[in-house]
């Protein structure tokens, strides 16, 4: 991780889901805009955990108690 920024892969992983679904999100209106190096997305990891706070994680279907 460069400070303060994630990759796609690490992004997806931090936030707990897959990384089409980070790509996925990259429409919708409040997710976070990444800045690129060249070609390579980066996204602020502050910007990534205000979003995951305003958007709790879904349980997944295995992980029913």
């Amino acid at each position: 991780m460069r400070k303060g920024y994630m990759t796609a892969n690490e992004a997806a992983a931090h936030l707990d889901i897959h990384r089409q679904t980070l790509y996925n999100l990259r429409g919708t209106p409040d997710f976070p805009e990444p800045i690129y190096v060249g070609r390579t997305p980066l996204w602020k990891v502050a910007d990534l955990d205000r979003w995951r706070a305003k958007h709790p994680a879904r349980r997944k279907a295995g992980n029913r108690p």
